[in-house]
């Protein structure tokens, strides 16, 4: 039996342009053995950038015409490029902000190779009436949840303070291996800044020797509730990173963002954004 291996194709290339009447995919065309259609789709999912002047951006429009002195930046990696994550949903939408369910796979942040699998670019794309999106806090790739898509840059800035300030309740729900306590406070440093998780026992499947938590944090360091139940000595099951080896691929990252509250920008009222149960986790 002949197995076929599919080749993956990765390209960076600088190109310095010298000509006012090119556009920017007939010169990455003729710099580049990718067809006009390839680079067409590039230029969409965010891989081509614009260097003019001491500004560098994203550029997507396959037809601007490029001026003398400007540099075309091309990231191409086609393991990245054919990634699709599942779709967002959206949980509510209040005009100038909106709450969403990511899911598994999903990006808060975009790289030079692409930002076509972010949930900002998502929901400019998706979202009607179109509107610009702007990430405000974020969650792991492997983890899911309620996250806020500010849709004016003065809206960000307001989440941004709240976020810094602590002005946002969290809360989360993972599966992790073990009998866990009722009631534990994790506190244990992360890269040597202080850290601390509130951690509950809803139920325990005995049969799995697995425990569904509820979790709340009240700082929000990288990978601070995996890192803290690890340590403890209840992995998160799925967890690839800080989880058991013996069965870390058998699941996805059980761990996902259930409850959101904060003053709202619009009428200073409390807001609480919860997940759908059918969203929810369980054993």
């Amino acid at each position: 039996m002949i197995k076929l291996v599919k080749i993956q194709m990765k390209l960076e290339k600088c190109i310095e342009v010298d000509h006012s009447d090119k556009t920017a995919v007939d010169i990455l065309g003729e710099s580049t053995k990718l067809t006009k259609q390839i680079i067409k789709k590039t230029m969409t999912k965010g891989a081509v950038w614009l260097s003019r002047n001491q500004s560098t951006q994203r550029i997507r429009r396959a037809d601007k015409i490029l001026k003398p002195g400007d540099r075309l930046h091309l990231y191409y990696d086609q393991e990245i490029l054919d990634k699709q994550p599942d779709d967002a949903t959206l949980i509510a939408d209040e005009n100038v902000y909106s709450i969403w369910f990511k899911p598994y796979g999903m990006l808060s942040q975009g790289s030079k190779w692409g930002d076509h699998c972010t949930i900002n670019r998502w929901v400019e794309k998706n979202l009607q009436p179109q509107r610009p999106a702007f990430i405000v806090h974020r969650l792991d790739r492997a983890a899911t949840g309620l996250m806020i898509i500010a849709h004016q840059k003065k809206i960000a800035a307001y989440f941004s303070r709240l976020f810094q300030s602590r002005q946002v309740e969290k809360q989360y729900r993972a599966i992790v291996h073990g009998k866990f306590p009722d009631h534990k406070t994790l506190d244990s440093k992360i890269n040597d800044k202080p850290a601390i998780s509130h951690t509950k026992s809803l139920k325990y499947d005995a049969s799995i020797n697995q425990s569904y938590l509820e979790i709340s944090i009240e700082t929000g360091r990288k990978h601070q509730i995996r890192q803290h139940l690890s340590e403890a000595g209840f992995p998160i099951v799925g967890d690839r990173l800080y989880g058991r080896e013996a069965d870390s691929y058998d699941k996805n990252l059980c761990l996902i963002s259930c409850y959101l509250s904060f003053t709202s920008p619009i009428d200073a009222t409390k807001k609480i954004y919860t997940l759908p149960e059918k969203l929810l986790p369980g054993i």
